[in-house]
């Protein structure tokens, strides 16, 4: 039987409710609880033992319970009434095992049988009631800092409810050789903590409190320690105790999934290494403890199939003109799809000229990668094991059918299977006539690097690490010329798969030009100076590398004169380690985020040249500098991200609405959960369970987010605790913004109202942005920043929509003089010239009657023109005749068209600040 998994709450961020809810659903058995979560939290003990058991979650180990042992009499007894206290709260919570530091407290005496008598007397007390104490030696312990002193004191106690909990950061932060753990009797280990950790020389306790890492992050042998503790006959859990600065501040969601995945890639890991760490019987026990339940192991990997870049209009024809300069071919073009294909060797990359909603206007972007596996199904059954999302792929009968699973970053990664069958998905694109060749001297692709917010780095790793079964190297760390920066590589066993991830841990804001997580595609030579040579000759933009850099290159290596002199020539960097040799040249940035790479391994070189890469970061930035000095002015546009507003599309359900805004290039969605009318469609996202899980499965597999939820309309006969439900549901489909109306003449009571409304969202991460249509009793920009200056809230705001600002003839003048943080993003639509004299007529333009930005006569530039800069546009252009025409999804990807051509076009020709 495998060995069950522990989280300790003090690993996750949020309220003791988050912490549970995140546990269960990454498949937890059980918890340890720490004090500090239980003291904050309005359960009581008793009603947290219900809350973990409706999750399926048991109760392991509460925690921590401090300065003990080895004390003068006074203080022991203080110490045995505090315990008795915690005996209380155990049996209440349903645990059985209390988890007892060693002392650090200056009342302690360095007096191992007072120790241990001491501790002999707690464990009485605690055997009387069915309870257990687990001693556990801390590294900065003040006398008892290492598991061997630990063990002595718990065996001349002699107490069978007192053991050992063995925490490995505790015994391999100090160098402490794991093996003699060996010697505990496996039943006197009463608890496993596991986590990793960096080499850094600094304080212990510092590196505790907020380094440590989940498994396989660090630098710490923990398949060995794991081996070395089931040895002993260990048969309890295995438990995270990570404390982490990035980690208790991200969605607590995530970082569950993320010490799931850590904790079955270290059972695998582990069991692959036992026998080396037992004997044969011994060793096949602890691999069976090891086995993690319904894993499939990871399938072999044979190579990169594809890199996938997302493009448009303006960055697909510079990379597609950069590829051809580097020898590429466009050899086919989807069926279905506006792909092209381009191939030299075994390399290939896709355009994907479809919008997306996470590329930015004029960028090119990865947004996927195919891999080659053994066993795509068995790779599929893996991830969804670990929790990846698998996404659903849209695809004609005659089409490939690619298993595929989504990274953190949102990239799509397609698992394809290796030998003849894998390249079936080549029917899928009709041939050009054009025939692939050898022009640039590529071979294959050698590997794709990406880059990620500090936050995501590590769940990144872990998802390629656990997912795809590759191996994470050691962590890196760069002197770039605008900050430090953070690499690891992730490969298989034989190299054939190499994905390179990156972050900026200090980054704090931009300096020109900024560059948002590059990413770069690197193919294999195997003579770089004649793919150089050829790619030059065909008008290839390489990366022009300064002289110093060879003058420095000669000084260090001594490389015979013929070749540095070709690299110079070339720009090609150089680099070499006691195993080969490492040729690589690159391109300029194509598509402002993009760009390639050239290289050639000599021998067995396996890294990947990081010792130049501040020097090709530099060339990159003056290269950059000049191309934006020298671009036109509409190359610095203004570029807004577009959500898309329900009422655009209410026919749609809100899964149908996620799919039609990923599908036409949308970043947000706003969902409406109330009904306004009773003739609209109802989708109480609120109250029902399974469209809630529709709804959130698209999210995930699109990677749209939800903008804001609508609508908390508060009349004089309305509760705004009513709206509590509505809240939290719109908290858990991650929503950022609530948009309110109050129709309400009473002053006084909507204000109140409003801001007993802004009190509930506030812990849930929500603003109310107050809207005012000139039918209502708040029917200007006026009465709004009136409600809005009695209450007084912190998360309230005003959302400026363009229709309800002309009709009620609010103030260009006004609306520029109001605090910028009252914005949150803007409804954007247009509308006739004409003006309604009736409200029944204002209603029905609202809802039913509204035109694309530039074709009717709202001045919908002079409005923007007022509003802070970068706020999101949600399209609320509701077109009822054309929705009946042409559907709901064509009319929102028209919404889009129409609305970036006329709003961008207008930024660029206006010229905004670089």
């Amino acid at each position: 039987m495998s060995s069950s998994l522990a989280i300790a709450t003090v690993c996750l961020s949020g309220t003791l409710e988050d912490k549970l809810s995140a546990a269960a659903a990454a498949r937890f058995q059980s918890i340890e609880l720490f004090d500090s979560d239980l003291i904050g939290s309005s359960w009581s003990p008793r009603r947290v033992r219900q809350e973990c058991a409706r999750r399926g979650l048991a109760i392991d180990l509460y925690q921590p319970f401090r300065d003990f042992e080895a004390v003068a009499p006074d203080v022991f007894a203080a110490n045995l009434r505090r315990a008795e206290r915690a005996f209380d709260i155990l049996e209440e919570l349903g645990a059985s095992t209390l988890l007892v530091c060693s002392t650090v407290s200056a009342d302690a005496v360095d007096d191992d049988d007072l120790a241990a008598e001491q501790l002999h007397v707690l464990a009485s007390r605690a055997g009387e009631r069915g309870l257990r104490i687990a001693y556990e030696a801390l590294a900065w312990g003040r006398f008892v800092n290492t598991y061997a002193h630990a063990w002595r004191i718990v065996r001349r106690a002699g107490h069978p409810a007192l053991g050992l909990c063995l925490d490995s950061f505790h015994v391999l932060s100090r160098g402490d050789d794991p093996a003699g753990i060996r010697v505990v009797p496996g039943a006197k280990v009463f608890h496993v903590q596991l986590a990793d950790a960096p080499r850094l020389s600094m304080d212990v306790v510092e590196w505790s409190r907020h380094h440590r890492l989940f498994p396989g992050l660090g630098s710490f042998d923990l398949p060995a320690f794991v081996g070395h503790v089931l040895a002993t006959g260990y048969d309890g859990p295995l438990s995270l105790e990570v404390f982490n600065d990035v980690y208790r501040q991200a969605d607590p969601r995530y970082a569950a999934i993320d010490g799931m995945r850590s904790l079955l890639a270290l059972q695998e890991e582990a069991s692959a290494t036992a026998r080396s760490t037992a004997g044969a019987a011994a060793g096949s026990a602890v691999r069976e403890r090891l086995r993690p339940s319904g894993l499939p192991p990871a399938p072999a990997l044979a190579g990169h199939v594809f890199t996938e870049l997302a493009v448009d209009a303006v960055s697909g024809p510079v990379t597609a003109r950069a590829l051809t300069a580097l020898g590429f071919t466009h050899t086919g073009q989807h069926r279905s799809k506006p792909v092209q294909l381009w191939e030299q060797g075994r390399a290939r990359i896709l355009l994907n000229f479809a919008p997306q909603r996470t590329v930015v206007p004029g960028t090119a972007s990865v947004c996927a990668l195919a891999v080659e596996s053994e066993d795509p199904v068995g790779s599929t059954r893996r991830a969804e094991r670990l929790l990846a999302p698998v996404l659903p792929r849209l695809r004609q009968p005659e089409e490939a059918e690619l298993a595929s699973v989504a990274a953190p970053d949102g990239t799509a990664v397609f698992l394809v299977r290796t030998g003849a069958d894998g390249e079936s998905w080549l029917q899928d694109f009709l041939p050009t006539g054009a025939t692939a060749t050898a022009r640039g001297g590529i071979t294959d692709t050698d590997h794709v690097s990406l880059t990620d917010a500090v936050d995501d780095f590590d769940e990144s790793t872990l998802f390629y690490r656990a997912v795809l079964g590759l191996r994470a190297g050691q962590t890196t760390e760069i002197a770039a010329p605008f900050g430090l920066i953070r690499g690891r590589a992730a490969t298989d066993p034989d190299g054939r798969v190499r994905i390179t991830l990156h972050t900026a841990p200090l980054r704090r804001g931009d300096w020109a030009p900024a560059i948002p997580n590059p990413q770069h595609v690197a193919f294999r030579t195997g003579d770089a100076i004649a793919s150089a040579k050829a790619m030059r000759a065909l008008g290839a933009p390489i990366l022009k590398i300064p002289d110093n850099y060879y003058a420095d290159l000669d000084a260090r290596l001594d490389l015979p004169a013929e070749l540095l002199a070709a690299l110079r020539e070339y720009s090609i960097m150089y680099d070499r380690d006691e195993h080969g040799a490492y040729l690589h040249f690159y391109t300029e940035m194509l598509g402002s985020r993009v760009f390639f790479a050239v290289a050639q391994r000599v021998d067995a070189y396996a890294g990947y040249g990081d010792a130049s890469a501040p020097v090709r970061m530099a060339a990159h930035r003056e290269r950059r500098l000049i191309t934006l000095r020298d671009a036109p002015v509409s190359r610095r546009d203004e570029r807004h991200e577009y959500s898309l507003a329900h009422l655009t599309a209410l026919s749609l359900s809100p899964p149908e609405l996620v799919d039609a805004a990923a599908a036409a290039g949308y970043r947000y969605v706003g969902l409406r959960m109330t009904r306004v009318t009773p003739q609209e469609p109802h989708y109480p996202l609120a109250t029902d369970p399974a469209l809630m899980r529709t709804t959130k499965v698209r999210l995930a597999a699109t990677g749209v987010e939800v903008l804001d939820v609508e609508l908390a309309r508060i009349s004089p006969d309305e509760d705004p605790k009513d709206f509590l439900r509505f809240l939290e549901a719109g908290a858990e489909l991650g929503a950022r913004h609530v948009i309110t109306q109050l129709p309400d003449p009473d002053r006084v009571r909507k204000v109140d109202r409003f801001a007993q409304l802004c009190e509930m969202a506030r812990p849930l991460g929500l603003t109310v942005d107050l809207e005012f249509p000139s039918w209502t009793e708040t029917p200007d920009l006026r009465e709004a920043t009136r409600v809005l200056r009695g209450a007084d809230q912190p998360n309230a705001g005003i959302l400026i929509d363009l229709l309800h600002f002309a009709r009620s003839g609010s103030s260009i003048a006004d609306l520029r003089q109001l605090p910028a943080q009252w914005f949150h993003f803007i409804h954007v639509c247009d509308a006739p010239p004409r003006v309604p004299a009736t409200n029944e007529g204002l209603i029905h333009t609202a809802r039913f009657e509204r035109l694309f930005p530039g074709e009717g006569g709202i001045d919908v530039h002079g409005i923007l023109d007022a509003l802070p800069r970068g706020l999101p546009y949600a399209l609320e252009i509701p077109k009822a005749t054309q929705v009946a025409q042409v559907g709901g999804k064509e009319h929102a990807r028209m919404a889009i068209s129409a609305s970036r051509e006329h709003l961008d076009r207008a930024a660029g020709s206006a010229g905004s600040e670089p």
